[in-house]
C-alpha cells in the first residue's frame, strides 16, 4: 500500500502524496479497541467530554459517502435525460421507460462503485486512482444496463441516452467525491475526524515519521506514541512499551493500527511485527528509505517471497520534451493573448506611481547554468537592488533566499501587482523565446547558485518555471529546505498531468491571494 500525495508533501521520509514513506489505510476495516474508541468525530469544535462529544463511526461515514454517491447518480441521471431530450427528443413512452430505468441504474452504479473499492479509503487516497476508479465503475455499470435491456430484449434502447449517461453521471460523481475530498481533509486538519496510530521504533527515522505527520494534519494521524527501546519520550510523543508489547499497546490504546519505522527495526522485527499486527486485525504500515519519488512511478514486485519496489525510469526522451515544450507555448501563448490588455494597464499604473522603467530585468540562471534576462513589471523603486545590501538583517527566509514580508521597496502599485502575481506576467515572453517553462523550478539568482550544494545543481537540467511546486506550496512561505526539495522532486517526476495540476493550483493560489508576499 502507499500514500497519496500531493505532490506537495515531501517532507521527511514520510509525505503527503507521494512518497513511499507511510501508508494510508481504511480505518474502517475490524480492529479490536476498547469501547468507545472508534474514529472520532468532534461537531461544532466541541471538545468537552461525554455528551458534549459527539463521536462517529467508520461505517458511519461510509454510510454518509455512499448516500452522497447515489444523490449524484440521480443528478446525473436527471442530467442526462434533460439533455438528450432537449439534443434528441423521445417520445412519451420511452421517456417513461428510461425513467423507470433509474430503479436499476442507481444500484448498479453503487454495486460497481463498491467493486472498484470506492469505499475503501486505502484504495483511492490519491485523486487520481479514485478518478481512474471512478471511469470504471462508469464503464462497467452502462455496460452492464446495455447487456440488461439487451437480455430483455427492449428495442429502443438510446445510444445517445447511454452515451450522456455514462458522461453526466460520472461528472456528477467526480464532483461530489472533490467536494467530500475538501471536506474530510478540513475535518482531519482540524481535529475532528482521526487516525490514532502508533509508531514502532524509537530511531531518527521514527522521529521524522512522527513530524511528517504533524506536518500533514490533512491526513489525520495522531501518533498516540513509540514502541521500542525505553528512552524517554520521542520528539513530544511517550515510548509506551517495549517491541513485544506493541500489539498490546495498540489495543490498549484504542489504535487502529501502526507505522513500522523500518530503518529503527531488524528486519526480522518488520516481518514477525507484521504478521502480528495484521493477523489481529490492525492496519499495518511500513516506511521507506525512498523519498522525494512520485508514487506513480513504483511498482510492487515479488522475488522469492520478497516484497521489492520498482522504480520507473525518469522521463526525459526527446518525445517528453517536445510534448513539454508544446504546452508550454500553446499556454503561454494563450495566456499572454487573454491578460495583454490587464499588463498594460499595469504597466500605466507602474509609470504613474513612481520613477524608474516600467519593467524591470534581472539576470537569472536558466538550463544547464546559462544566464538569461527575466523580465518583470516592475514592483520596486527604482534603486532597489542598490538597497538590499541594507535589508539583509532583515531577511526572513532561510538559506541564500531572500524574503521580507513588508520590504521597504516595494511600491504602493507593486503590491499590488505582487499580491495579484500580476507583476510575473512579462514572463511569459521569456517562455516564448525558450528561456523559461511554464512551470519549472524558481529561477534562481546567480549569487544563490554560488551557495548551493551538489545535488541542488541538479536542478539546472531543466527549465526555470514561471510557477512550480515551490509556490503553490506555501509560497514565500516555503522555507529553503522545502524549496530545495520541492525543486528536486519535480525534475526526477516530471510529467505532463503534473505540470497541468501545477498550473491549476496556481491559479487557485493566486485568486486566493494565499501567501503572497
Amino acid at each position: 500500500l502507499v500514500e497519496r500525495s500531493s505532490m506537495a508533501d515531501l517532507s521527511g521520509q514520510a509525505r503527503r502524496e507521494d512518497t513511499l514513506a507511510s501508508v494510508t489505510w481504511d480505518s474502517s476495516a475490524s480492529v479490536q479497541r476498547q469501547p468507545g474508541q472508534e474514529l472520532e468525530l468532534e461537531l461544532f469544535g466541541q471538545t468537552e467530554p461525554a455528551a458534549a462529544e459527539v463521536r462517529a463511526s467508520p461505517r458511519r461515514l461510509r454510510r454518509l459517502l455512499i448516500a452522497s454517491d447515489v444523490v449524484a447518480i440521480i443528478v446525473g441521471f436527471v442530467v442526462a435525460t434533460v439533455l438528450q431530450q432537449l439534443l434528441k427528443p423521445v417520445p412519451d413512452d420511452i421517456l417513461h421507460d428510461e425513467m423507470l430505468f433509474a430503479m436499476i441504474v442507481v444500484p448498479i452504479w453503487v454495486l460497481m462503485m463498491g467493486a472498484n473499492h470506492l469505499f475503501l479509503a486505502r484504495a483511492i487516497s490519491r485523486f487520481g486512482e479514485e478518478l481512474r476508479h471512478l471511469l470504471m465503475a462508469g464503464l462497467m455499470a452502462t455496460g452492464f444496463l446495455v447487456v440488461v435491456l439487451f437480455a430483455a430484449q427492449y428495442a429502443l434502447l438510446s445510444r445517445l441516452w447511454i452515451g450522456l449517461l455514462f458522461v453526466c453521471v460520472t461528472a456528477s460523481l467526480v464532483t461530489s467525491r472533490l467536494i467530500a475530498r475538501r471536506v474530510f481533509n478540513n475535518l482531519r486538519r482540524n481535529g475532528r475526524v482521526r487516525r490514532p496510530v502508533i509508531i514502532v521504533g524509537t530511531g531518527c527515522e521514527a522521529v521524522t515519521l512522527l513530524d511528517a505527520t504533524k506536518r500533514r494534519p490533512d491526513l489525520g494521524y495522531e501518533v498516540l506514541g513509540f514502541t521500542g527501546d525505553q528512552i524517554g519520550e520521542r520528539g513530544d510523543s511517550a515510548v509506551l512499551g517495549s517491541l513485544d508489547d506493541t500489539l498490546d499497546v495498540v489495543r490498549r490504546t484504542g489504535a487502529t493500527g501502526a507505522i513500522l519505522s523500518v530503518a529503527s527495526l531488524d528486519p526480522g522485527v518488520v516481518n514477525t511485527l507484521t504478521r502480528t499486527l495484521t493477523d489481529a486485525g490492525c492496519h499495518v504500515a511500513l516506511s521507506s528509505s525512498l523519498h522525494d519519488i512520485d508514487v506513480s512511478r513504483t511498482r510492487s514486485q515479488s522475488i522469492d517471497g520478497r516484497l521489492m519496489i520498482y522504480v520507473e525510469p525518469t522521463k526525459r526522451s526527446r518525445a517528453h520534451l517536445f510534448l513539454k515544450r508544446t504546452f508550454d507555448v500553446v499556454v503561454a501563448g494563450l495566456v499572454f493573448l487573454l491578460t495583454l490588455p490587464i499588463v498594460l494597464i499595469a504597466a500605466v499604473a507602474v509609470k504613474l506611481d513612481s520613477r524608474g522603467p516600467v519593467l524591470f530585468r534581472q539576470v537569472r540562471v536558466g538550463k544547464d547554468g546559462e544566464p538569461f534576462e527575466m523580465v518583470k513589471l516592475r514592483s520596486m523603486v527604482q534603486d532597489a537592488e542598490a538597497m538590499r545590501s541594507e535589508l539583509d538583517g532583515l531577511n526572513e527566509s532561510s538559506g541564500p533566499l531572500f524574503k521580507m514580508r513588508s520590504d521597504p521597496r516595494t511600491t504602493r502599485v507593486g503590491r499590488f501587482l505582487r499580491k495579484t502575481s500580476i507583476d510575473e506576467l512579462p514572463q511569459l515572453w521569456n517562455v516564448m523565446r525558450g528561456e523559461m517553462s511554464v512551470v519549472g523550478p524558481r529561477p534562481a539568482l546567480p549569487e544563490e547558485t554560488e551557495q548551493w550544494t551538489s545535488d541542488l545543481v541538479e536542478r539546472l537540467r531543466v527549465l526555470p518555471g514561471i510557477t512550480g511546486m515551490w509556490q503553490v506550496s506555501g509560497r514565500s512561505e516555503a522555507d529553503f529546505e522545502m524549496y530545495r526539495r520541492l525543486d528536486l522532486y519535480y525534475v526526477d517526476n516530471w510529467s505532463l498531468t503534473h505540470d497541468i495540476k501545477i498550473v491549476a493550483r496556481t491559479f487557485l493560489v493566486v485568486l486566493a491571494w494565499h501567501n503572497i508576499h
